[in-house]
């Protein structure tokens, strides 16, 4: 499977609960932090959610 690296762009300051879960379920706690993870659904569909927070990269 095709891998992601997501990397926290913006502030999760004034968002919503659920916004922040969903950053803190990818593994992302700072800014400009970036983690790797396999493009599973699951994991796309919370990328989605944060769009406006993240940044995404594809790499094979």
């Amino acid at each position: 499977m095709a891998t992601i690296k997501v990397k926290q762009v913006r502030s999760a300051i004034g968002r919503t609960k659920t916004q922040k879960k969903t950053l803190e379920a990818l593994g992302l706690k700072k800014l400009h932090q970036v983690v790797e993870h396999e493009a599973t659904p699951a994991v796309l569909g919370m990328v989605a959610a944060v769009r406006h927070l993240v940044e995404v990269q594809e790499t094979n």
